[in-house]
């Protein structure tokens, strides 16, 4: 039986945070894997120069096993007020396997309602963030699992992801075997991975450069129409259950 993935991609998405889950999954045995978003065609990264492809659309993707949401620097906010997204990330979480994401795409889950009441965690820039969603901070965790949501830490943490994927769902020697053919063995040549092991001055200055980079004039708009639409889904979602039992 085809186990179908689904890699959500958009305008301004960290590569890595997709890619290297998808170097990994793509080892699953009978695995399917799809670059879904609004519509299929080209998708420019967070660095305007290395794009990625849309296969599918949401709309063609109505029933996927796994998702997987990756995060950016800039456009996450964009991502988070993505009506086609949220609307489909609400509807197929409810049919999925797995729900995932890495790095900030946490958040995205997160104006998804997808988060509310769970532990989670994000990249340490963003765990803040996470509570205005109702959500549980878990900053010291790579990988924070609640039931079926699985969500990672940043950027390369992606990797530790979908190898466990690969562990719960074909097997920790299918996982072995993946990780070996990519030669996963990290043995970085620097220890300041996490703001708990840099120094005070390459926080600082590393704060300082992922400001710069993430500016953009949409944000505080496109954080407000998140919260807005999540509130919106709610009081629909209240208002409908209401409907139902009357009628029953």
């Amino acid at each position: 039986m085809v186990f179908q993935i689904a890699i959500v991609l958009y305008p301004g998405l960290t590569v890595l945070d997709a890619i290297g889950p998808y170097e990994v999954l793509r080892g699953l045995p009978d695995g399917e894997i799809r670059f879904v978003s609004n519509e299929v065609g080209p998708i420019v990264s967070d660095s305007g120069v290395l794009v990625l492809g849309a296969t599918h659309t949401f709309a063609e993707t109505p029933a996927p096993d796994l998702v997987l949401v990756p995060g950016s620097e800039a456009a996450t906010t964009e991502a988070m007020a993505n009506k086609e997204l949220i609307e489909w990330l609400r509807r197929v979480h409810a049919g999925t396997q797995w729900t995932t994401s890495v790095c900030s795409g946490a958040l995205v889950l997160a104006a998804a309602d997808i988060l509310r009441g769970h532990p989670a965690t994000t990249h340490w820039s963003a765990q803040s963030a996470l509570a205005a969603f109702g959500v549980e901070s878990r900053p010291h965790d790579r990988i924070v699992r609640s039931g079926k949501i699985v969500t990672a830490a940043g950027v390369s943490a992606g990797i530790d992801l979908g190898l466990w994927l690969v562990g719960e769902i074909a097997g920790v020697e299918a996982a072995q075997m993946v990780q070996l053919g990519i030669e996963y063995d990290p043995q970085p040549p620097f220890d300041s991975g996490h703001p708990d092991k840099a120094s005070k001055e390459v926080l600082r200055k590393t704060r300082r450069e992922m400001t710069k980079r993430a500016v953009t004039p949409r944000v505080p708009l496109d954080v407000a129409t998140a919260l807005w639409r999540l509130t919106l889904n709610r009081v629909r979602d209240r208002a409908a259950k209401r409907v139902g039992s009357a009628a029953r």
